[in-house]
């Protein structure tokens, strides 16, 4: 009984205590939370089980008392039902860095990893932990045909399939 709940814990501290980053994705630097924080619309993704079939998709950032992010993210569905899911982001290392780790479900935390960002916080490429997992954020619900094609090739360069990707109805 001992070696199942020492084998358990270790699976625990495995599963909560690493988060990795994906070849090649490296996050921002000079990262600043309070710009961060607000609003913001999907415009591209990855389909993952949790998005899949989404639209009006959008992600809402306010800083927590102890210095966590709280995280709202909201769609709607096919059926045209809402539907939302909040949770919680700390950073992995440092606080100005684009690299946190973000959980929607108890103790599990994925990486979130902001890799590109604009100087005034218009628009931001975001990663998870591999290359499963691929955003472009904006604070407006339509970007212009540049900022698209900047994440295409920005994304494509760092090894990401880029033909996956979905662009969210907005």
């Amino acid at each position: 009984m001992k070696r199942i709940i020492f084998f358990l814990c270790c699976v625990y501290l495995f599963l909560v205590g690493f988060i990795s980053k994906a070849d090649n994705v490296s996050p921002v630097k000079n990262f600043e939370i309070q710009r961060y924080v607000g609003k913001w619309y999907e415009i591209a993704r990855y389909d993952s089980f949790f998005e899949k079939g989404l639209s009006n998709v959008t992600a809402e950032y306010s800083l927590n008392q102890h210095g966590s992010v709280k995280v709202v993210n909201s769609g709607v569905k096919q059926n045209g039902q809402s539907t939302s899911v909040e949770g919680k982001a700390e950073f992995v290392d440092k606080t100005d860095e684009g690299f946190l780790q973000v959980s929607f479900f108890g103790p599990f935390y994925s990486a979130y990893i902001v890799f590109a960002i604009e100087d005034d916080y218009k628009y931001a490429f975001i990663a998870g932990n591999n290359y499963d997992y691929l955003w472009l954020l904006s604070r407006t619900p339509t970007v212009p045909k540049s900022v698209k094609d900047d994440f295409v090739k920005k994304s494509k360069s760092l090894g990401f399939d880029v033909d996956k990707l979905v662009w969210v109805k907005q």
